[in-house]
């Protein structure tokens, strides 16, 4: 796992938000996601850098609509953003569950 990826499961892991159980590098299709919640029906992927490429974003694209297509709601945040406003991510995702 990246730093970001370490800083936010320490966050959801064991159970942390509203008692939902978040697993990490789950495979879904043949996608590796970085963080699935199955009662939430919930997907978060964190960006680095090679996410915001044209080719990055046009397969990051492919990947949500697939998982949309399996009734998958996709959550995306920046590594910059779980550094800077890791509080403000937690936030979102709460009121996502």
């Amino acid at each position: 796992m990246t730093n970001a990826e370490n800083l936010l499961w320490s966050k959801i892991r064991g159970h942390q938000l509203k008692g939902y159980q978040f697993y990490r590098q789950k495979i879904i299709g043949n996608y590796i996601v970085d963080f699935y919640c199955p009662k939430a029906k919930l997907i978060i992927e964190l960006d680095g850098g090679q996410h915001y490429s044209d080719e990055g974003i046009a397969d990051d694209i492919v990947r949500d609509n697939y998982m949309s297509s399996t009734g998958l709601k996709v959550l995306r945040f920046s590594d910059k953003e779980i550094f800077e406003n890791l509080h403000s991510v937690v936030e979102s995702i709460w009121r996502q569950l």
